[in-house]
């Protein structure tokens, strides 16, 4: 990775933590609710003209949540890597 691109995750990653910590909310708390739509929408929770909102607004909370997905999974290899490594 270039030192530019470098500085250019750091500094995304500095604005997603400030943007987390102003409004509060964590990566858990976007998963809960995530989670929580799914089971209110297999409830019945929704009318069927509300769907349609809930459904865009759902698929927009699980695409930002897969965006961070490979991170994640990247921080966890590492850490397996070092651990399989000792």
């Amino acid at each position: 990775m270039s030192e530019v691109e470098n500085n250019e995750a750091v500094a995304e990653s500095a604005v997603q933590a400030e943007a987390a910590n102003t409004a509060g909310l964590t990566i858990s708390d976007l998963s809960a609710l995530k989670q929580i739509v799914a089971v209110a929408q297999s409830r019945g929770a929704f009318k069927a003209e509300e769907m349609e909102i809930v459904g865009s607004v759902y698929n927009k909370l699980n695409a930002f949540l897969t965006s961070l997905a490979p991170e994640a999974d990247t921080e966890d290899t590492t850490e397996e890597e070092t651990s399989s490594e000792e």
